[in-house]
């Protein structure tokens, strides 16, 4: 046998390797969907990351040509529906549509976190994003941003706020400006910010920060009044109100972002496929719209851009868990 016969069979059957590697995934994609996908959301129906994860689905339903089918699995800070992603078949059968609490603040919040979002998950894409805004009781003698901050620095630890709960969005969004801002506030945690809110209302409690799809009807009546916005831009549906940013705390941003990944493992090209799919989802007009007036902001990326957000954001936000001593109890 001449070298060049020897080369050619070792080519060939390098070939026959690679062919024997690649063929069973590449023809899972091909082939994916072949049967119901199920689409986990670790919080209670009727909010808004169940609402931008059931339009998604139904969107991906008509164009995958199969169910996608929305599963309920609330409790314990996202940790029961992200831990049963974590440990389900890579195959792209099994979805977690969850948001930055999952993904950036529980690994600085839980010491014993049953997952990791950098080991245990593949991104597919960011989906929405929910904007924040500064607001206080009609009453409060605060007219401004800059008001609030000099009440804060007159009376440390005794002007209060609200959230939704202890390491809530609506927290953490607070202590960042506070930390920006050089001042301290005594924090009030709630069990939602529908109970949160309706003390802001009453003047129990005078200062939150809280999402604008949950502000929008208050403000327009006249029971709340807004200082700022915690987006980098303003507002489009209240274009009047300034960004903390540039009332001169540049670089500000906080917002309730939400996301999808599938277990990690999982094939890249059903990644890329759901992808596409729920990147031409929330290009549709209709889709758009309807989140639009729900307060959710359609974002889209790749699944690059969306691992690097979550990289950026939970160092972003463990500095502010840590700074403020916050704890999920």
């Amino acid at each position: 046998m001449t070298s060049s016969t020897r080369t050619d069979r070792l080519l060939a059957i390098g070939m026959s390797l690679m062919l024997t590697l690649v063929s069973p995934a590449a023809t899972r994609a091909d082939e994916y969907p072949s049967h119901p996908i199920k689409m986990v959301v670790p919080f209670e129906p009727g909010g808004g990351t169940d609402l931008l994860a059931r339009l998604i689905a139904e969107r991906l339903s008509a164009s995958l040509h199969q169910p996608v089918i929305v599963e309920n699995r609330p409790g314990a800070g996202t940790q029961i529906g992200a831990s049963a992603v974590a440990r389900a078949t890579p195959d792209g059968y099994t979805l977690l549509s969850s948001s930055l609490t999952t993904y950036a603040f529980n690994p600085s919040l839980y010491r014993n976190l049953p997952y990791d979002p950098a080991r245990d998950f593949a991104p597919v894409s960011l989906t929405g994003r929910f904007a924040f805004l500064l607001v206080v009781s009609p009453a409060f003698a605060a007219n401004s941003l800059a008001d609030l901050i000099a009440m804060a620095k007159a009376s440390p630890d005794k002007l209060v706020y609200a959230s939704a709960g202890s390491g809530s969005p609506h927290q953490l969004a607070m202590e960042l400006l506070l930390n920006r801002a050089g001042v301290r506030m005594v924090h009030v945690p709630y069990k939602g910010a529908a109970a949160a809110l309706k003390d802001v209302i009453s003047g129990q409690v005078p200062v939150m920060m809280l999402d604008v799809a949950t502000a929008r009807e208050p403000l327009k009546a006249g029971l709340l009044r807004v200082l700022a916005s915690a987006s980098p831009q303003r507002s489009v549906e209240f274009p009047d109100v300034p960004t903390v940013a540039e009332l001169g705390y540049s670089g500000y941003e906080a917002s309730a972002w939400q996301g999808i990944v599938v277990p990690a493992k999982t094939p890249p090209a059903i990644v890329a496929k759901l992808n596409r799919e729920i990147r031409t989802a929330l290009g549709d007009p209709a889709v758009r719209e309807k989140l639009q007036a729900a307060g959710i902001e359609p974002i889209e990326s790749t699944p690059e851009d969306f691992a690097a957000t979550i990289l950026n954001e939970t160092q972003k936000w463990r500095d502010v868990i840590k700074a403020a001593n916050i704890s999920p109890n």
